[in-house]
């Protein structure tokens, strides 16, 4: 079986050309679907946050309405009371045994009022939080239809752009494969480090792409003649010749325009 012959340097600098022209495509794909992922997130996570704290306010409702119940029951029992030992007086056989029932009575008088008073004051906390959770669900509601409305913008983008972005993908993998391993993890580190991720760059005007630092005559000679990978000494980038970036350019966009 024949060895595979290795690439030239002037290969791999078309290879890692064309993955930077694939690559910014792929970076306008994303650019085009803009904040609506993080939008569509943190609707989402909004929306559960409402969820929790209505339910938790229905859950307080609920406690609140078994407590008035409760303090009406409690009433009821006082009353009776009441009446029972009202009824008891009319049998005393002494001041103290009417006394005694009289502040019984008093007593259980005190325990109405309280009680009544508890239930003005479990009242007020159920209207605060039936108010509370209206306007609780207004804004869920208000966010569940909102997040409708995104969803459905962002599956629209993704619609137009899933299928190409993964043929890119595919074909962005298929060009780092072609390359040695240390250009690839250094392509993809200086992507990471500069601004608009771009890794590879022409020479304009004396001067790497997006840098204002001109390259020396001599320099850009050694770049032309495609013997050894160059880098500018500023930003880091890979620096190609403009004859070979615009027949890249060439071959690439009718590549895209197939997609």
């Amino acid at each position: 079986m024949a060895k595979k012959t290795e690439a030239t340097v002037e290969e791999k600098l078309r290879a890692l050309y064309d993955l930077q022209l694939i690559d910014s495509k792929i970076d306008e794909i994303k650019n085009l679907r803009g904040e609506l992922p993080l939008e569509v997130r943190d609707l989402e996570d909004e929306i559960t946050g409402l969820t929790t704290r209505i339910d938790k306010l229905k859950a307080d409702l609920e406690a609140t309405e078994d407590a008035i119940k409760e303090k009406k029951n409690q009433i009821e029992e006082s009353k009776g009371l009441i009446k029972k030992y009202t009824s008891q007086q009319d049998n005393v056989r002494n001041n103290r045994e009417y006394n005694s029932l009289s502040k019984e009575i008093e007593f259980q008088e005190l325990e109405i009022q309280l009680a009544e008073k508890h239930i003005k004051e479990l009242k007020a906390q159920i209207e605060h939080k039936s108010e509370v959770i209206d306007q609780s669900q207004e804004r869920l509601t208000d966010r569940e239809n909102h997040l409708t409305h995104k969803k459905a913008e962002l599956d629209d983008i993704l619609g137009e752009t899933e299928k190409e972005e993964n043929t890119l993908l595919k074909e962005a993998e298929n060009y780092k494969s072609q390359l040695e391993e240390r250009l690839v993890k250094a392509y993809d580190r200086i992507r990471k480090n500069v601004k608009n991720g771009q890794a590879v760059v022409t020479i304009e005007r004396g001067a790497s792409g997006g840098s204002f630092f001109s390259i020396p005559p001599q320099v850009q000679v050694e770049i032309a003649s495609r013997k050894k990978i160059m880098t500018d000494e500023h930003s880091g980038r890979i620096l190609v010749d403009s004859e070979l970036a615009e027949e890249e350019q060439q071959k690439m966009e009718k590549f895209f325009k197939k997609l």
